[in-house]
């Protein structure tokens, strides 16, 4: 049980990396620091997109609009980080 709580706990944070990425990538091609025809950061804002956006746009459906403020990425980070600590806590509860 201790190897599958390791494994969930780091899936978790590697997708919260993988969240913190897309966010920096988004707002380096929003400030022209980075060039989109450029194949490799193309092909990493693809890969990036395709694995984040299923998740945060429900998110973004239910959060009113704040302008240019995408507030979705923090929110997911939050619920991730509730989700590891949440089965943290069981396992201990259980174990115990």
């Amino acid at each position: 049980m201790n190897a599958l709580l390791w494994l969930f706990n780091t899936i978790i944070q590697l997708y919260i990396y993988v969240l913190v990425a897309s966010a920096v990538l988004s707002w380096l091609v929003a400030f022209n620091v980075v060039n989109v025809r450029n194949p490799i950061v193309s092909q990493i804002g693809e890969f990036l997109y395709r694995v984040t956006e299923p998740v945060l746009r429900p998110i973004r459906n239910l959060l009113p609009n704040l302008g240019g403020v995408d507030i979705s990425p923090i929110i997911l980070i939050l619920l991730l980080l509730f989700a590891q600590k949440l089965a943290t806590d069981l396992y201990v509860q259980l174990a115990f």
